[in-house]
């Protein structure tokens, strides 16, 4: 089993990280399973990045905040599984030697070194195709306005307004001088606009009204951030075997941080500030909500 697993996280996670992990990699499972022909090794090297790795944590915020709207699991499951479609689409392509140039991910060989480049562009390409493939089937919602939803809001957290104009920033910054505000603004991009879908999409399913959605866009977004400091602080001073991939990278680069710019000990106050934020904005609900402010805790508890 991979290095990061859901065996790293607290009792009070673990239970239900590892039940959701098995969902989204039961469904895996069947969509990615080799059509005996040509195709074969792409099926493999996209199964090699999907399958086993990573506590899942997008798509366990989806389980998580559909809990709060009487969503059946299945249809967030879908959901998560399309989510975490693009999440590993964007860990393939930003470990390819035109980017980040890294050969170790979730405690195993990237798929580049695994397979090779083309293989892993196209494995990339072909997830990124599959979350909207998912989420455009009846299965995961009988009703098409909210499919469209889902689809347009997937593809906008994910294109230039979302993550992959968060990336195109971190490349442009490199070796600049950027301030709090223009490192807060690139991570809401690259990190957090994923993590914020993934429990706007529960609003989506849930046919919650725009006006309604106010506080579990603040719950996400302070939650994003969080995320985004710890990982920043794990690259600073975290383990490289625990982490399951290279750390100091950014200092090597010579991006700017969190850590960089607040250092160390401010970080991690900064981190603890917007988790308590966003468990303030979950005050309207009760023990539906327990699992929402578990993970907004453990942002700042883990070290991988």
């Amino acid at each position: 089993m991979p290095t990061e697993s859901v065996a790293s996280l607290p009792p009070l996670l673990s239970s239900e990280a590892a039940r959701v992990a098995d969902k989204v990699d039961g469904l895996f499972g069947k969509l990615l399973a080799p059509p005996g022909d040509r195709r074969d090794r792409l099926y493999l090297a996209m199964a090699h990045a999907a399958i086993g790795g990573g506590k899942r944590m997008r798509p366990l915020l989806t389980v998580a905040a559909s809990r709060l709207f009487g969503i059946e699991e299945d249809r967030a499951i879908r959901v998560g599984t399309a989510i975490e479609c693009i999440h590993v689409y964007s860990l393939i392509h930003d470990d390819l030697p035109c980017m980040d140039d890294d050969d170790l991910r979730r405690g195993k060989p990237t798929t580049h070194k695994a397979f090779d480049e083309a293989t892993a562009v196209l494995a990339g390409d072909s997830l990124h195709d599959l979350a909207f493939d998912i989420l455009s089937d009846p299965a995961t919602h009988e009703r098409p306005l909210v499919r469209v939803e889902l689809i347009r809001a997937l593809a906008h957290a994910s294109g230039p307004a979302g993550m992959a104009g968060g990336q195109m920033m971190d490349l442009a910054a490199e070796g600049e001088t950027l301030d709090l505000g223009a490192i807060t603004r690139l991570q809401q991009l690259k990190t957090g606009a994923l993590i914020e879908y993934s429990v706007e999409a529960a609003c989506i399913l849930g046919k919650l009204p725009e006006d309604r959605r106010t506080p579990y866009r603040g719950y996400a977004r302070n939650v994003g951030l969080a995320f985004q400091i710890a990982d920043d602080l794990i690259d600073h001073s975290g383990d490289e075997e625990a982490a399951g991939k290279r750390v100091g990278k950014d200092a090597d680069m010579g991006k700017a941080t969190f850590v960089s710019l607040l250092g160390e000990g401010r970080a991690r106050e900064q981190a603890r500030v917007l988790v308590d934020q966003a468990i303030e904005h979950l005050q309207d609900h009760g023990d539906e909500a327990d699992l929402l402010r578990a993970i907004a805790r453990y942002a700042v508890e883990r070290d991988r």
